[in-house]
C-alpha cells in the first residue's frame, strides 16, 4: 500500500499540473490592448471641473511655469503669444487650452509586429510594465543593482506575458554600462527581442536621436516619418517646472511625430498641495503647459496627458500607495483629460513594499483597480513595480501579470444574451439542485470564470504535500522556465545587422563619461 501511495500523489501532481498548463496556453492568447465597455468612474461634477480649469488658467496667467535652460523653448512659446519674464512663461487665459486642441484624441502606436499595434485613447487601456528602478530583486530573490542581462530578462519576460500589452522603456537601469551609452543596448533590446510597441530613451536629446536612428533601420525612415511607431515619457520637474533635459527629449520626439507622455510627477504634499483639488489644478495647469509645447512644435503631434501622484506620510515624508487620495487624483484627472480631447496615462501595481508580500498585494491592487475604473489608457508600471519604484522584481512582474489578465473580465458589460441570462439552466435546475450537472454548465465552464494561472486554490493537503511553495517562490520559477523556454520573435539578419553596426559606431564615437 505504501509502495503504491507515491504513485498516486505523482498522479495527481501530475494532473493538477496539466490543468494549469492548459489554462496558462488558454491565457496566453490575448487582445493587443484591452477595451472597456464600462463608463469610467466619475467623482467630479461638471461644476467642480470648472472650478478647476478655471484655477489652472489662473495658474498659467499669474503664477506661470518655468521653462528652464532652454532658449529656444522660450523663443516659440514667445512667438505663440505667451509673456516670457526670464525663464517663467506665462500663458494668457485659454492660451495653453487652445494649442492642446491640435493634439489628436487617440492615436495608433505601431510595433513591429503588427498584430500588437495599441490603440492608445477612447476606451482603451495598454499595459506598460515598471520604469525606472535602478536595482532588482533577481529570480533568486536577491536585491541588487540592475544589469543589462536584468534589462534583456525583462523584455523578454514581458513579451511572453499576455497580460502586458507593450514593452514600456526602462524597465530597470543596466547600472553595468556607462550611462552615456547604454541607452543603446536598451533601445536595442526593445526592437530584438519583442516585437510589442516600445519607449524612447529621454536622458538626453542625442539618445532620442539615437532611439529614432535606431527605429528608423527596423521600420524604415518613411514609416518612422508618417507613423509613431513610439512613446516617450517626459517627466514635469514638479512644482511648475520643465527641465532643459525633458524639453531637448521632447523636441526631438514631438518634431519626429512620436508619441510622447506629458507627465507631472507628484508627490503630494511635497511636490503639490495636500489637497485632491489642489493636487488636481497643479497637475492640469503643468500637462497642459507641456501639452502646449508640443503642439507648439508640431500641430497634431500625439501626446497623452501623463499623472503620477502619490501621497506621502506626513511623518517620515516617504511615498505611500493604495491610498484613496491619489485614487481621486487619478479619477479626476482622466475626466480632466477628457475634457481637454486626449489619452490619458497614470496608474499601475504600485507598492512601497520591500517584497512581494500582503502589503505588496493589497497596494498593487488599490492601485490598480482605479487604474482600469477610472479610464486609464497607458497604463505604466502595471508589473513588477517594487520599494516605491526603486526595485523590479522578476517575482511581482509575474504575479502583476496575471492579475492583468483578469482586468478585462472587470471591464466588461454583463452578458445579457440568451446564453447569459441562463434561462434554460435555471428551468434544467429548478428548486433544491445544483447545476453543476446542467447543459448550460456543461457548455460554459471553460470560460465562465477567469481563472488565475499563479494563484493556488487546491486543498491543504494537495497544497502540503506538493511542498507548501508560496505565491513568490512560484513566480520566481515560472519565470526561470519562461525564460529557458524564450524564442525571439524573427528580425531579418540584415536588419539585426544593420542595428549591431550602428551600434558599435555610437559606442565608438560615445564617451564613457558625461564628464
Amino acid at each position: 500500500m505504501d509502495d503504491k501511495q507515491p504513485e498516486r500523489k505523482s498522479r495527481r501532481g501530475g494532473a493538477r499540473g496539466a490543468r494549469r498548463e492548459a489554462r496558462g496556453a488558454a491565457q496566453a492568447v490575448s487582445a493587443p490592448y484591452l477595451v472597456r465597455k464600462v463608463d469610467p468612474i466619475d467623482i467630479l461634477s461638471e461644476e467642480a471641473c470648472q472650478l478647476i480649469e478655471e484655477n489652472a488658467e489662473t495658474v498659467l496667467e499669474e503664477i506661470g511655469i518655468d521653462f528652464r535652460d532652454d532658449p529656444e523653448a522660450l523663443a516659440i512659446l514667445k512667438d505663440k503669444g505667451c509673456d516670457i519674464k526670464g525663464e517663467r512663461v506665462h500663458f494668457p487665459r485659454g492660451l495653453a487650452r487652445s494649442l492642446c486642441k491640435t493634439a489628436p484624441s487617440s492615436f495608433t502606436q505601431y510595433a513591429r509586429n503588427p498584430a500588437r499595434n495599441v490603440e492608445i485613447g477612447g476606451k482603451n487601456t495598454v499595459f506598460a510594465p515598471v520604469y525606472g528602478p535602478p536595482f532588482v530583486r533577481d529570480l533568486n530573490g536577491e536585491r541588487r543593482y540592475a544589469e543589462i542581462e536584468d534589462f534583456n530578462n525583462f523584455v523578454k519576460l514581458v513579451y511572453m506575458l499576455p497580460g502586458l500589452h507593450h514593452s514600456g522603456g526602462t524597465v530597470c537601469e543596466p547600472v553595468d554600462l556607462p550611462v552615456t551609452k547604454r541607452h543603446l543596448d536598451m533601445v536595442y533590446a526593445h526592437l530584438r527581442y519583442t516585437d510589442k510597441p516600445f519607449m524612447g530613451s529621454v536622458t538626453a536629446p542625442d539618445r532620442a536621436e539615437d532611439t529614432l536612428n535606431l527605429a528608423k533601420i527596423v521600420f524604415g525612415e518613411d514609416v518612422v516619418g508618417q507613423k509613431c511607431v513610439m512613446v516617450s515619457l517626459i517627466n514635469a520637474n514638479s512644482p511648475m517646472t520643465w527641465d532643459d533635459t525633458m524639453l531637448g527629449a521632447l523636441k526631438v520626439y514631438a518634431r519626429a511625430g512620436q508619441g510622447t507622455i506629458i507627465s507631472p510627477f507628484i508627490l503630494a504634499g511635497a511636490m503639490s498641495p495636500v489637497s485632491v483639488a489642489g493636487t488636481l489644478t497643479q497637475i492640469l495647469a503643468e500637462a497642459m503647459s507641456g501639452i502646449a509645447f508640443a503642439q507648439a512644435l508640431k500641430p497634431g503631434s500625439p501626446v497623452i496627458f501623463g499623472s503620477f501622484a502619490s501621497s506621502i506620510s506626513m511623518q517620515t515624508g516617504a511615498p505611500t500607495f493604495g491610498t484613496p487620495e491619489p485614487a481621486k487624483v487619478l479619477y479626476g484627472c482622466s475626466k480632466l483629460a477628457r475634457r481637454l480631447g486626449v489619452p490619458f496615462r497614470s496608474g499601475g501595481s504600485l507598492t512601497g513594499a520591500k517584497t512581494t508580500d500582503a502589503q505588496a498585494a493589497y497596494e498593487s491592487a488599490h492601485t490598480l483597480l482605479p487604474t482600469v475604473l477610472g479610464g486609464v489608457n497607458f497604463a505604466l508600471h502595471s508589473a513588477g513595480w517594487l520599494e516605491g519604484g526603486l526595485v523590479a522584481d522578476y517575482a511581482k512582474l509575474i504575479l502583476d501579470a496575471d492579475q492583468l489578465t483578469m482586468m478585462d473580465s472587470m471591464v466588461d458589460e454583463i452578458d445579457v444574451s440568451a446564453n447569459g441570462l441562463a434561462l434554460d439552466a435555471l428551468r434544467e435546475a429548478g428548486p433544491g439542485q445544483h447545476f453543476l450537472g446542467a447543459g448550460h454548465t456543461q457548455a460554459n465552464f471553460e470560460t465562465a470564470f477567469w481563472r488565475s494561472s499563479m494563484a493556488d486554490n487546491t486543498t491543504f493537503e494537495q497544497w502540503d504535500s506538493d511542498g507548501r511553495t508560496e505565491a513568490e517562490a512560484r513566480a520566481r520559477k515560472k519565470a526561470t522556465d519562461m525564460l529557458a523556454a524564450y524564442e525571439a520573435p524573427a528580425l531579418d539578419p540584415a536588419i539585426d545587422e544593420a542595428l549591431m553596426a550602428y551600434i558599435a559606431q555610437r559606442k565608438s564615437a560615445l564617451p564613457d563619461s558625461e564628464y
